[in-house]
């Protein structure tokens, strides 16, 4: 059989949502049907891409200069026909703009993927123009959620029959082996404490301000309890400052950067995501896997992921008070805790194993590519 190669276009391969589904998507492609080549345009490589590189995975690097860079076009070009490539696979909308670019000298077939929204969402003329003359030259626009594609149909006037919705998919990351006790006194975390916990990048759209203020209002119910803060980001130091001025620092634990943050759900009794907007999140996802119940907030991909009082609770955007009420419902309420955890992990078998995925975007491929004859 012939096999095609697929080239995926990104800004770089360090560790953040959209790329553990890049790396999710290329490990578990059929090599036999299709060979996956990466292309970081931002010059560097990151973590994942040098696990890519040590699985096997052929990680090429450019340098993207400000402004159009038409040197980096004709450089992805060079790389199109040099390597034979029968499908770009961009992520996010520069890599396309440039990957999209870059094929029209060639015959090679054109995906992009939206991974997600930047908050506030807003319209910009200039893709209102282009994206209708741009999507003629696309063979594929997939979003990773329909809140997703609405914003690519509303926001970036790319025509609805264009857009299909792939949901993010994942490993079954409750296979993990966690020694509990010992992440427990490694983490210094206090016996017979309930442990609420989240995994994300520091950054203000994620809102873990609103997460912190709401869990000096959980304090004050339910002094017991530990808020554990898996990652790292632009602001941790002012996360880390409102926490003392809170005068809640003696109950909240800021890992920083860990490189298999999965391992941390093992320990929570309930995930948080408090994020301003999001696509599909992958920690979400993983809190499923793992049985967790959660407290999130109805944005994005969210609401489609979950079901409120079904597989989680939902609050409103930005309401530390639902939020928290959110939180301390479930903290007193062990049925309810029992409940939604077992719903998330038999909603995320039923539509989010990375098998769903992989099979989604392997038909995609198929289905892009020249008939004989």
């Amino acid at each position: 059989m012939n096999v095609k190669k697929i080239l995926h276009i990104t800004f770089d391969m360090n560790i953040a949502g959209t790329e553990q589904v890049i790396r999710q998507i290329i490990e578990n492609t059929d090599t036999e049907k299709f060979l996956p080549i990466v292309l970081c345009i931002d010059g560097t490589i990151g973590p994942l891409g040098k696990k890519l590189v040590d699985s096997g995975v052929e990680v090429l690097l450019l340098s993207r200069k400000p402004g159009l860079d038409f040197k980096l076009i004709r450089d992805i070009t060079d790389i199109l026909i040099e390597q034979s490539i029968d499908i770009v696979h961009c992520h996010q909308y520069t890599p396309y703009i440039y990957g999209l670019f870059a094929a029209l000298r060639c015959k090679t077939r054109v995906i992009f993927t939206e991974h997600g929204r930047f908050y506030p969402d807003e319209r910009k003329w200039k893709r209102i123009i282009c994206n209708p003359i741009l999507s003629l030259f696309t063979h594929a626009v997939t979003a990773i959620s329909s809140a997703t594609a609405d914003s690519l149909v509303k926001i970036e006037n790319f025509p609805r029959k264009k857009v299909q919705v792939i949901y993010n998919g994942i490993n079954d990351v409750a296979k993990l082996d966690v020694d509990i006790a010992q992440l427990l006194e490694q983490l210094k975390i206090p016996k017979g404490h309930t442990v609420l916990g989240t995994i994300s990048r520091l950054d203000p759209i994620k809102n873990q301000e609103m997460m912190l203020k709401a869990f000096k209002n959980v304090l004050a119910e339910n002094p017991n309890t530990t808020l554990l803060i898996i990652g790292d980001g632009p602001i941790r130091d002012k996360l880390e400052e409102l926490s003392r001025s809170l005068c809640i620092e003696q109950n909240v634990i800021f890992t920083g950067f860990q490189v298999d943050p999965q391992r941390y759900l093992k320990i929570m009794d309930v995930f948080l995501l408090s994020s301003l907007s999001e696509g599909t999140s992958m920690t979400l996802l993983e809190a499923m896997a793992f049985s967790k119940p959660s407290v999130v907030t109805a944005v994005g991909g969210n609401p489609e992921i979950v079901t409120d009082r079904v597989q989680a609770l939902l609050t409103k955007n930005e309401d530390t008070e639902a939020f928290s009420q959110a939180i301390i419902e479930l903290l007193n309420n062990s049925p309810l805790r029992n409940s939604l955890g077992e719903a998330a992990r038999e909603r995320y078998e039923n539509i989010f194993t990375v098998d769903k995925m992989s099979e989604s975007y392997e038909e995609l491929y198929v289905r892009i590519l020249p008939t004989k004859g």
